[in-house]
């Protein structure tokens, strides 16, 4: 999806925020709040940074 054609509906983003649950039009302010909070639970889960280990193709025959 964001790597998609530029003319890609806003709808599709919608749809997929509704399927992931993220609330892009509540007034509530508690909820909102609730929802950050579990957010942040969720992030603090993720690792910090992500190293990749340089792969030496041996490719001298």
């Amino acid at each position: 999806m964001l790597e998609g054609s530029p003319s890609v509906a806003a709808g599709t983003y919608f749809q997929a925020a509704h399927l992931l649950g993220v609330p892009l039009f509540d007034p509530d302010s508690d909820r909102l709040a609730a929802t950050a909070t579990r957010a942040a639970e969720i992030d603090a889960l993720l690792p910090q940074r992500i190293r990749t280990r340089k792969v030496v193709i041996d490719d001298d025959f």
